[in-house]
């Protein structure tokens, strides 16, 4: 991946650094809406059940544990990625 502002040399556009880093902007919201939301829920669901904190803990939990999960997934395709264009990269400049 290339630093901020290569990016727009290559669509003409200006904002080829905004896509390369969009990808990984997103990812801290996406852990921080799983645990809010499952939060909630449980918190919703205890006050229709009578459950006490016990389902509001359990989508704690449940939002803690999905929202790492998607996050590390999405950290290691994002790094396969990088992977493949810096490869790319090195092999183009070995070979001109």
């Amino acid at each position: 991946m290339d630093t901020p502002g290569q990016g727009e040399q290559r669509d003409g556009t200006g904002r080829g650094w905004a896509r390369e880093i969009g990808p990984f902007l997103t990812l801290g919201i996406q852990l921080a809406l799983s645990v809010v939301v499952f939060f909630f829920l449980g918190r919703w669901l205890d006050g229709i059940w009578g459950t006490g904190p016990w389902l509001m803990l359990a989508g704690l939990v449940i939002g803690v544990a999905g929202g790492f999960l998607q996050f590390f997934r999405a950290v290691a395709v994002l790094g396969r990625q990088a992977d493949r264009e810096q490869q790319k990269a090195s092999e183009e400049s070995e070979n001109p």
